[in-house]
């Protein structure tokens, strides 16, 4: 694939998503290394999507830590007891949540952020990361739009982009 995205800006979200799925997805399937599969799938997420922030964070040692993203500089570690990141590994599942102030235990990386989605990555019954996306609006993501797409890429990301612990 070529080094640059083909998604109309000026579409609503749920079209762009569309457009971009396929063009994710071929970004990955023929890169053999997940670190550089996951920077460019942050990349493309940020480019393509307008978010404020996006990155992942992977399961390690007990914990959430850094991996590739893109936006302000991140908190490195987050408990799995803390935060939106750490309610969704424990929850197991997908978190959208519209306005992060109204969040208990919300940690605020950037004072900027203002809603967010995160999203578990699976490898079987095992979650090996979570996609974290902040937008600096309120209600920004959705159920309906975001999350299904959101899930997609981060089913990519446990086929493509996990690097070994």
């Amino acid at each position: 694939m070529a080094e640059s995205l083909l998604v109309d800006p000026s579409l609503p979200r749920s079209e762009a998503y569309r457009q971009l799925l396929p063009q994710l997805r071929a970004l990955v399937e023929t890169e053999s290394d997940p670190i550089a599969n996951a920077a460019n799938l942050m990349a493309a997420l940020r480019q393509a999507l307008g978010f404020f922030w996006v990155g992942l964070y992977y399961v390690r040692h007990g914990e959430l830590v850094l991996g590739p993203f893109q936006g302000p500089v991140a908190c490195t570690r987050i408990p799995f007891t803390r935060g939106v990141c750490g309610a969704a590994y424990s929850s197991r599942e997908t978190l959208v949540v519209p306005d992060v102030e109204q969040f208990p235990g919300h940690i605020a990386c950037s004072s900027d952020s203002r809603s967010e989605i995160v999203v578990p990555v699976w490898q079987g019954d095992k979650i090996v990361a979570v996609l974290d996306v902040d937008s600096d609006r309120l209600h920004d993501f959705t159920p309906e739009v975001d999350q299904p797409a959101l899930e997609q890429v981060a089913a990519l990301i446990g086929q493509y982009a996990i690097p070994a612990d």
